[in-house]
């Protein structure tokens, strides 16, 4: 039976207010994704306050309550202070927070996509290139979560793909051979250059991929084709993908001091959407 009182290593990523001055956090652990109270956490003298940031790498000290365990303690790792001085940055960060929180179900081991996420942070706060970075994050996180895409085999008659092979599917679950490119007539045009890029992004170690230098059309393909596979998966596009998509936008017509001003819209909605729900277990 599990002491009273635990200590356990966390990423802060998801919060929302709660009565007068309580935090709700959702924490993603090496046992799951799990929802927690840290009671008077937005009173002025807290000493928690500044301890449960978003992104935060931390030890928590958890109490066990009747309906959410307590927070009683926080000794942050990690702030990823230098991520949050880039507003694009803290959009990629919100964006791999959101994929775990809908894609991870609460309270199951998964002590690889814990890892996936913090070298994600990580690589983030040191400067990585955010595309290709967010990248290998959606497709090794797939993997760890039972999504793995197919892209060595074809999804639909499990033959050897070749460099032949030109075609996307989301509904099948991967690339498709050409003798199976007509099985999903929606299945989307993929070129030999994205191919390459996302069967090398998913056998490399997740960290490779600050090391690589690519097309800006190849990267602007491969992010499209995951996209599609992840909007089949979850049923609908991540929320921080809009904001992402904006902040871009945003700093390539009118500057840094507009995107504060996205920014400031986009978070008045608050950190979680209630009505968003996690997709089934996976495969």
């Amino acid at each position: 039976m599990r002491d009273r009182v635990y200590r356990t290593e966390a990423i802060v990523i998801r919060r929302s207010d709660a009565g007068e001055a309580d935090r709700l956090i959702t924490i993603l652990t090496p046992h799951g994704r799990q929802r927690v109270v840290a009671r008077g956490a937005r009173k002025i003298h807290s000493r928690l306050a500044g301890h449960i940031e978003l992104f935060t790498h931390t030890m928590l000290m958890l109490a066990i309550g009747r309906n959410l365990h307590i927070v009683t303690q926080s000794s942050p790792l990690d702030r990823f202070e230098r991520l949050r001085t880039d507003l694009e940055r803290i959009g990629a960060a919100y964006y791999a927070a959101e994929l775990v929180d809908r894609l991870v179900e609460e309270d199951t081991e998964n002590k690889r996509a814990f890892s996936i996420l913090l070298g994600t942070l990580r690589a983030l706060d040191a400067g990585a290139a955010i595309d290709l970075t967010l990248r290998a994050y959606e497709l090794h996180l797939l993997d760890a979560l039972g999504y793995r895409p197919q892209l060595y085999e074809c999804a639909a008659c499990g033959a050897v793909l070749t460099e032949a092979t030109n075609r996307f599917s989301p509904i099948t679950g991967g690339a498709l051979c050409p003798d199976c490119a007509g099985v999903d007539r929606q299945a989307l045009p993929m070129s030999l250059a994205a191919f390459k890029l996302l069967r090398y992004l998913q056998s490399q170690p997740l960290e490779i991929s600050g090391e690589l230098r690519i097309s800006p059309a190849t990267s602007a393909e491969t992010e499209s084709l995951l996209r599609a596979y992840l909007r089949h998966i979850l049923e609908r596009d991540p929320r921080s993908l809009a904001f992402l998509d904006d902040v871009r936008r945003v700093l390539r017509t009118s500057g840094q001091a507009s995107v504060n001003s996205s920014a400031t819209r986009y978070f008045a909605q608050g950190d979680t959407d209630e009505n968003d729900r996690d997709p089934p277990g996976a495969r």
